[in-house]
């Protein structure tokens, strides 16, 4: 749980924010008044005090929204949360969206100082849902991100004699869908070892979904639906078969797939296809759904009936 100590705005870009000690946000724009509102990813900048604190024990006299930031807030390392991080104060319901920004050197806390805390300290966010927020409420972090872990099931990717392109399609559709991607692997086609890789994973409460790639088809080595299921504690086979149904009305060889998809622990665990092309189209085709079934599992929702 955080305080808000200040609430800052400028009404002309490149002018210094200033404490006006009350703000109204409004969805998917920002702060009413605030130069840098609009329809993109940085509507509303966020600093810890305890940063602008260190700084200023450095020797700079500096006021509050001299680094650009719209809120000062005590009791939140901004700077440790991952992107896709959502915050509440009051009605208002923020979500991180990108961590540092490039500095400009010219600058006049830089051009004083010879530093700027807001490239490595600040954080920015887009406003999910908007109100009032002034100084003194209470801003608590509402949700982390769904963490997923990514596993090529590759003899040649393992080998550096194939690029693997699916694993990176994967990792950009998830990260793009607000995400954390906690871990990437290529594997070879073993069954032992995608066993245990997998099984580490959930065990150790690393990620709560684990997409795979690869080791799906007819090859004696594609081995990848086995690996899920002899480690799964719950298979979950609608997910395999609402891919296969829809890749179906795209190519017949949508039939071929064998492709798995089980819970062991808190995680779940779902075979994709090897091609990006085929990647893309399935995840993107489930991943709506995906989340509420992630949701429930994670006990972040446990209304099963909930649109």
């Amino acid at each position: 749980m955080g305080k808000v100590l200040a609430t800052c705005i400028s009404e002309i870009k490149g002018v210094q924010k200033r404490n006006v000690h009350k703000i109204h946000l409004i969805e998917d724009y920002g702060i009413e008044g605030d130069a840098h509102a609009g329809k993109w990813h940085r509507q509303v900048s966020l600093l810890s005090w305890d940063k602008i604190e260190a700084f200023r024990r450095k020797g700079a006299e500096i006021d509050d929204g001299a680094f650009g930031e719209n809120l000062v807030v005590e009791g939140i390392d901004f700077r440790t949360l991952p992107i896709g991080t959502k915050f509440k104060c009051n009605d208002v319901i923020l979500q991180l969206t990108q961590i540092g920004k490039e500095c400009h050197h010219g600058c006049a806390i830089f051009q004083k100082m010879g530093d700027c805390i807001m490239p490595r300290e600040g954080v920015f966010a887009i406003v999910l849902h908007g109100g009032e927020i002034c100084e003194g409420d209470e801003l608590e972090i509402l949700s982390y991100p769904l963490r997923v872990a990514i596993i090529t099931s590759s003899d040649s990717g393992f080998a550096g004699k194939r690029e693997d392109k699916s694993g990176p399609m994967i990792e950009k559709i998830m990260t793009d869908a607000g995400y954390q991607v906690v871990d990437t692997m290529i594997l070879p086609d073993e069954k032992d070892q995608l066993k245990a890789a997998m099984a580490e994973i959930c065990d150790s409460n690393r990620a709560d979904l684990i997409l795979t790639t690869g080791g799906t088809g007819f090859s004696p080595r594609d081995v990848m639906p086995e690996a899920t299921k002899e480690i799964s504690q719950r298979d979950v086979p609608g997910i395999p078969e609402a891919m296969r149904a829809y890749s179906l009305q795209i190519t017949g060889r949508a039939m071929l797939t064998r492709a798995a998809a089980g819970i062991r622990e808190r995680t779940l665990i779902v075979n994709m296809p090897g091609s990006p092309k085929a990647v893309q189209e399935c995840l993107e085709y489930i991943l709506p759904h995906l989340e509420h079934g992630l949701e429930i599992l994670t006990e972040r929702d446990g209304d099963c009936g909930r649109k």
